[in-house]
């Protein structure tokens, strides 16, 4: 595996696709990326401070990842863990300090302080009432399908509202709230190393704030964030995914234009919503701008702008989509049999989406595909078509969360299902 500053380099240069390196996948081990200063490259990655009195971590890491961090931890450094810093709740950030925890109880050192955002403890008692849920949808997000959500958390020792300094082993970390893709997301500055964490409000790619099964999210808020961020003196930055930003110069643009971003999903969204426009309208009205797609930083290949402005229309308009046939709708499987009918039946709908697809019009083909297999559930030849169009539309998908949706449901009618449950 390259150095993991030299792989950063050729993306923000162009000369690798940020294609060939996921920022969600895990892209190496440990890296020390500056004095005293580490960074491990799992699939949420952690950022490790020596200090003189003991490790700061930001993040943890997942669960399955914790004892590989630890021990890639280890080997760097073989101090205890005094602080660990949740950036947000988001599990894949939180479930390594046990691993700590033990160490600290066998060496007889004390135990590691866990400090996250007030809000923090809230979202895992909701994990903890929506779990089958939370289970449900990131098997589909991700293609796991033995994907099980955890019960237990390690909740936080101390919380904070709006900011909090803390001294460890002589050094200032600066805590700073900011809801963004969370509401309980913290970034952290490190202004003696001039080394900032932003959590996942920067992640190398279009930013995660329209997840379709995920709740709300904050993109004025986001924006607000970063701009916050751009204004400080750092030299390196060390997202939540990803890769690190070296070199003041880079990481203010990769802040400020992730910002720009959102700002302007924002305000065309607005614009269009107080001229009495339909949240359809939005999707199809609002574009991102250009030049800011092109960047490496940006790209769709987790989340989309699309689905961005679906969370911009349920944060500032509700659920109410400007349809008046979609406040008290009839079931969706009445609505397809009703089609059906008049269409010559749910066979004739499931053909044209076959030819839709064959023409290119995978939107279009996408919708009477499932309206083919409400019409008629457990028929072989409307499931077959709905198995063909969604798994084009996934092969076509360019985020992981639209190709993970579309591939499930691809996968659901190669079963036999027909339909959706």
């Amino acid at each position: 595996m390259d150095d993991i500053l030299e792989l950063a380099d050729r993306l923000w240069t162009g000369e690798s696709e940020i294609s060939s390196a996921h920022p969600l996948a895990v892209n190496g081990g440990l890296s020390e990326v500056a004095p005293r200063t580490a960074y491990v490259a799992s699939f949420a990655r952690v950022s490790a401070f020596s200090t003189d009195d003991g490790l700061l971590l930001v993040d943890t890491g997942h669960e399955l990842a914790a004892p590989g961090i630890h021990a890639a931890v280890r080997a760097w450094d073989p101090g205890r863990l005094n602080t660990a810093v949740f950036s947000h709740g988001h599990i894949d950030h939180v479930s390594g300090v046990t691993v700590f925890e033990a160490e600290a109880a066998g060496a007889g050192w004390p135990a590691p302080v866990v400090v996250a955002h007030e809000a923090l403890p809230a979202r895992f008692d909701r994990y903890r009432m929506t779990a089958g849920y939370n289970a449900l949808i990131n098997r589909r997000q991700f293609q796991l399908a033995s994907l099980e959500w955890p019960t237990e958390y390690r909740y936080p020792d101390r919380t904070y509202r709006d900011r909090l300094e803390l001294d460890v082993g002589g050094e200032r970390f600066e805590l700073h709230h900011a809801r963004g893709e969370t509401d309980d997301h913290t970034w952290t500055y490190v202004p003696g190393r001039k080394v900032l964490c932003p959590g996942d409000l920067f992640i190398w790619c279009s930013p995660n704030a329209g997840n379709p099964q995920k709740v709300q999210r904050y993109p004025l808020e986001w924006a607000r964030a970063l701009r916050e961020m751009a204004d400080l003196d750092v030299e390196l930055m060390l997202p939540g995914h990803g890769f690190p930003v070296l070199g003041a110069a880079r990481v203010r643009r990769a802040l400020s234009e992730t910002a720009e971003l959102l700002e302007s999903l924002v305000s065309q969204s607005l614009d269009l919503m107080n001229g009495g426009a339909r949240l359809d309208d939005l999707l199809h009205g609002v574009v991102p701008p250009a030049h800011l797609m092109d960047r490496p930083y940006l790209k769709p290949v987790y989340d989309e702008p699309e689905f961005v402005v679906r969370n911009i229309w349920r944060l500032y308009g509700g659920w109410y989509d400007g349809n008046p046939a979609n406040l008290l709708p009839a079931p969706e499987a009445a609505l397809a049999a009703e089609l059906a009918a008049l269409s010559g039946g749910a066979r004739r709908l499931a053909g044209r989406a076959l030819e839709l697809l064959a023409a290119g019009e995978l939107r279009l083909a996408g919708h009477l595909a499932e309206l083919a297999a409400l019409a008629a559930p457990g028929d072989r030849e409307t499931a077959e078509a709905r198995a063909s169009v969604f798994a084009a539309r996934a092969d076509e998908a360019t985020s992981t969360m639209a190709r993970g949706i579309f591939s499930h449901a691809a996968s659901e009618s190669d079963k036999g299902a027909g339909g959706p449950p």
